[in-house]
């Protein structure tokens, strides 16, 4: 398999404001009800078949690949070291197929289940793999998990996360449909409440000249604090729901260390995984494993806006200079504070609350888009000026008027309907009701789910409307190299055995080998660059020969 030339080169995005290359990964939570024994991985392994027969139905060949592991690298430390592979936990090797052998589909279903349809053409379930829209659907430690693809604005970044929760209801719909099959559950959250945490990451680009300590120091009070406008909102305190009430974030009470590695024990704060999936010298991937699952699109998108926000503050030295004491029981302090009153001591003696910290960031981020232009409503990169206002909104509105900020700001809005159901029916914060409450409010199926009822009945704000996410599910980015990675896969699948963030592999009939087409550069392989290509060729082997310069580009029409 011999490496090829990079894909045609993309430009730069504006300094200073919002827009770099980021993305969303979302693990979902899976129950079957009439199965509760049933084997967890299995029932994910089954989401991601079902979703590949729908793909299969839409294109002729199907729209997805398999995953490409070539190039994983989970073991690599931000801060200079790689941990050895006989100490790490088995949930960090992430660059090693699931493995859901005969015995287990047989313990988990009996051996029928292996003869039935969906399996590929190895005999083996389909556990892994690459979208038509550039995105990745697999198992992962036993939940169905989707990562967007590669986008470069929070707003699209809204869309294409949403896009997962389409994919993930589509997979729902379709086994409900087979009678053979036991009906799944899934929900956009991030705890079983019962000790169990799954994650819900993003993925930010930043240049590895960055010094990581800087990271570190600007990021974590912000990362304290963010929860105020982006949490989703969990009944119960404590890892293991031991104690009645309610918080701000589903997560917060999981995290136990400032910086580390692990992503699913012993949770840091900042996490040190330096695997770029980007030519590595020149970019670092940050990968923050402390974010809620939104299903809010206005919380998601403050989310990706004001965390990318902050990392241009950062690489322009110009981050706020502040220290939290103890910050890991700072941030589970901030999440059991409803009342946003409480204030955090500072190392300086300070103390502030989390709305305080949050001002703080925003004048300084307001500050850096006005001195370098991409923050002008008129003549500004088109997304800054927009996360901006909308900060400043949300954080008015959480320290004046909170009713106001129920129809964005995702643990209000949850928050605002528990307690109707308390006020109706005399509940404690320890009845199973509220619960069961918290739990269907993330169901993906619109018709159980209560976040999408509020949506049905425009009580919850959008950010990018019903036709914007459904174009999502089956249509890559065009600004990235997603789009080259999405085209592939849907335009010539039969041909292309492997794919990652990083490269595509094509297997065509009567080239011989496997020819790997690196894509290091999330800026290329963009529709600019690349659409003529796609338009120009039906078939891989040409598409690839004008690619890789083997056969001149056809003249202008």
């Amino acid at each position: 398999m011999t490496p090829r030339s990079e894909v045609a080169p993309g430009g730069p995005l504006p300094a200073g404001g919002v827009m770099r290359v980021m993305g969303s990964e979302t693990e979902y939570g899976i129950h079957a009800p009439s199965a509760p024994t049933a084997n967890a991985t299995m029932m994910s392994a089954r989401v991601i078949q079902a979703y590949a027969q729908l793909t299969r139905q839409r294109a002729a060949g199907g729209a997805e690949t398999r995953w490409d592991y070539t190039d994983e690298e989970p073991l690599h430390d931000a801060r200079g070291w790689t941990l050895e592979r006989s100490q790490a936990d088995p949930s960090q090797l992430t660059d090693q197929p699931p493995v859901l052998d005969a015995e287990a589909v047989a313990l988990a279903y009996g051996r029928e289940e292996l003869e039935q349809d969906g399996e590929d053409e190895t005999g083996s379930l389909l556990m892994n793999m690459v979208l038509g829209n550039g995105a990745r659907l697999y198992v992962d430690h036993a939940h169905p998990e989707y990562s967007s693809p590669e986008v470069t604005n929070p707003r699209a970044a809204v869309a294409w996360d949403a896009a997962g929760d389409v994919v993930a209801l589509s997979a729902v719909r379709r086994m409900a449909a087979d009678p053979q099959l036991p009906p799944v559950n899934l929900y956009k959250n991030n705890t079983d409440n019962k000790s169990v945490s799954y994650g819900s990451h993003e993925n930010y680009l930043m240049p590895r000249a960055v010094p990581f300590g800087d990271i570190v120091r600007g990021l974590t009070p912000f990362f304290i604090t963010r929860q105020i406008m982006c949490g989703a909102g969990r009944v119960g305190l404590g890892q293991d729901n031991s104690r009645p009430g309610y918080q701000i974030s589903q997560r917060a009470d999981f995290f136990e260390a400032e910086v580390g590695l692990e992503t699913t024990i012993r949770r840091p704060i900042i996490n040190t995984r330096d695997e770029p999936h980007a030519t590595a010298d020149k970019y670092r991937r940050l990968h923050v494993i402390i974010g809620d699952a939104n299903l809010s699109q206005a919380s998601n998108y403050l989310k990706f806006g004001t965390t990318a926000m902050v990392l241009s503050l950062i690489e322009a030295g110009l981050a706020p200079r502040i220290e939290v004491h103890e910050p890991v029981a700072a941030l589970q302090a901030v999440s059991h504070d409803t009342s946003l009153t409480a204030t955090l001591r500072l190392v300086d003696g300070r103390r502030v609350r989390a709305l305080d910290l949050q001002w703080m960031y925003h004048e300084a981020a307001a500050k850096l888009a006005q001195d370098t232009g991409v923050g002008d409503a008129v003549d500004g990169d088109g997304h800054t000026h927009a996360l901006l206002e909308r900060w400043a909104a949300t954080l008015t509105d959480l320290d004046s008027s909170r009713t106001a900020a129920a129809s964005s700001v995702e643990w209000l809005a949850k928050l605002s309907l528990l307690e109707g159901y308390r006020q109706r029916d005399g509940l404690e914060w320890n009845d199973a009701r509220l619960g069961l409450v918290d739990l269907q409010w993330a169901d993906v199926r619109p018709e159980k789910g209560l976040y999408y009822r509020l949506l049905a009945r425009d009580r919850m704000e959008r950010i990018v409307g019903d036709e914007t996410i459904a174009r999502a599910v089956t249509e890559p980015p065009s600004d990235t190299r997603a789009y080259f990675r999405g085209r592939c896969v849907s335009s010539f699948s039969k041909d292309v055995v492997g794919a990652s963030w990083d490269s595509v592999i094509f297997d065509v009939p009567g080239h011989g080998r496997l020819q790997r087409v690196p894509t290091r550069e999330p800026l290329r392989g963009t529709e600019a660059l690349t659409g003529g290509l796609f338009a120009r060729h039906k078939d891989a082997g040409s598409f690839l020969g004008e690619l890789l310069g083997q056969t001149p580009p056809p003249p202008p029409a």
